[in-house]
């Protein structure tokens, strides 16, 4: 069990804009209801929004052993049909609005919830499922890879209890959305709060919104979390000049904020007796591995932190060897119980056991000081995280080649900037618009620049670092 719902029974346990409340006890009450519809242990789709609904429908799937695999509800059709076929799920978890898309896959509507449907697939093969296998989440953004982070009970439950007892939430907590709940970091945020009783406040509302702030003042709002690009339009909002007096912290993630802005939060945190928690996580490492302490973010302004309790932080070299001396660049290993089991890209793959043995080769180059506190530098592999979405670089130019055919397209850039070279001038806008699509992103993160040719060296090789004057 991951959560103990009958202990909190009495307190709200979700609470929407529009006025919508489920008790623990509730919550209880549908995962009992929802089991006994659904039977034996198997694989469940659940098409995610930050409503009711979809937090009910996800809590109560895994407090009773079934496997949720957690997507966008507005994820494109092309690539969520992809990925049904791919692991013929026995159920989808989908807002009742969009059950008509479903219907390929099956018509009997099997349960019902706050605008939520259940639906069982016509699927005869179930593919078998590990025991340990808790959840699935996608590791890159929102490209519709079948690619897949598996999650098991110790994971998830390990990394819970982690950031609750660094965070020191309690039963008070009222943490208001901001994330998607099928991103790693928006989960986390849920399943840790789920584990001390606490309220979480859901909105499919915006920080750009006036709805947001109403519903946030009105409630008495205690947290958020963001990614460096939330940050970014706080700073826009005149956020530092915002009467928030419920609000205890923030925490931020899903990719390397700026020294600058990362200074001026702390700052605000420490003159306004809140506190600005800067943190480091991957979906492979169920969320968190790193935290910054709030008293130390303005010393150590720059630095994702240390290990969680209960993990470990090292660096290699080049050879493998382990870098003891501060100062020296090395790339990031973490160790802990929070390490995932592996990956699945097909359905066979569900059956696998722990194929990492906690320990992660986090693919980022970091250092660390003389007080043992570790700063990321660079990046081993090609990813960038777009708006706290990870993307993988191949996997764009992979798609756009495959949509326009003989195009000659290289991806780079910067945490929430991406650019896209194209030697077709012609094409820039359609491949913009493409790659919005197919990420589900915002199309002002892409940028496309149109040049003579792609710079390769003699074995036809893309050299990344002569595009790197086009966005340093």
């Amino acid at each position: 069990m991951i959560w103990n719902f009958e202990k909190y029974r009495e307190n709200i346990a979700l609470k929407d804009e529009y006025g919508t409340t489920v008790s623990y006890r509730e919550l209880l009450k549908q995962a009992q209801s929802m089991k006994q519809v659904i039977g034996e242990r198997c694989l469940i789709f659940c098409l995610c929004t930050n409503s009711i609904g979809s937090v009910s429908g996800y809590a109560s799937l895994l407090s009773e052993g079934m496997v949720p695999v957690l997507l966008n509800a507005h994820l494109e059709q092309g690539l969520l049909d992809n990925l049904v076929n791919t692991y013929q799920p026995a159920f989808i978890w989908s807002p009742t609005e969009q059950l008509d898309k479903y219907g390929n896959y099956g018509s009997e509507c099997c349960f019902e919830k706050y605008g939520y449907s259940l639906l069982k697939t016509n699927f005869d093969k179930q593919f078998e499922l590990h025991d340990e296998l808790c959840l699935l989440l996608t590791t890159s953004g929102s490209t519709g890879s079948p690619k897949f982070v598996r999650q098991s009970y110790r994971n998830v439950v390990s990394n819970a209890q982690s950031i609750v007892q660094y965070l020191k939430l309690n039963e008070t907590e009222k943490p208001i959305t901001t994330l998607p709940m099928n991103y790693t970091y928006g989960l986390s945020i849920i399943n840790s709060h789920l584990m001390v009783g606490a309220t979480l406040l859901l909105t499919d509302k915006g920080l750009m919104q006036k709805e947001f702030w109403k519903f946030f003042k009105e409630e008495g709002a205690t947290s958020f979390g963001g990614v460096p690009y939330t940050y970014e339009m706080l700073k826009k909002l005149r956020f530092f000049n915002m009467d928030l007096p419920s609000l205890r912290y923030m925490t931020q993630a899903g990719g390397k904020l700026i020294p600058k802005l990362h200074r001026e939060f702390a700052e605000y945190a420490a003159q306004t007796n809140k506190k600005f928690i800067v943190m480091y996580g991957q979906c492979e490492a169920t969320a968190r591995m790193g935290y910054l302490p709030s008293g130390k973010s303005i010393e150590k302004c720059g630095s994702m932190g240390i290990a969680i309790p209960g993990g470990r932080f090292h660096l290699t070299d080049a050879n493998g060897n382990e870098i003891d001396e501060p100062d020296m660049t090395g790339e990031l290993i973490y160790e802990g119980d929070n390490v995932t089991l592996g990956y699945a890209e097909c359905g066979d793959d569900l059956k696998k056991g722990d194929e990492r043995g906690g320990v992660l080769e986090t693919g980022d180059m970091a250092q660390f000081d003389a007080d043992g506190y570790y700063y990321i530098v660079g990046r081993k592999k090609r990813f960038l995280k777009i708006y706290g979405n990870r993307v993988n670089l191949d996997e764009i130019d992979r798609l756009i080649k495959a949509e326009f055919d003989g195009i000659d397209v290289a991806s780079a850039g910067i945490d929430d900037h991406m650019y896209i070279f194209v030697t077709d001038d012609k094409l820039s806008d359609k491949v913009k618009q493409f790659v919005a699509l197919k990420t589900g992103l915002n199309s002002g993160a892409f940028h496309i620049v149109a040049i003579g040719s792609i710079p390769k060296n003699d074995s036809g090789k893309i050299l990344y670092k002569e595009l790197a004057k086009y966005y340093e």
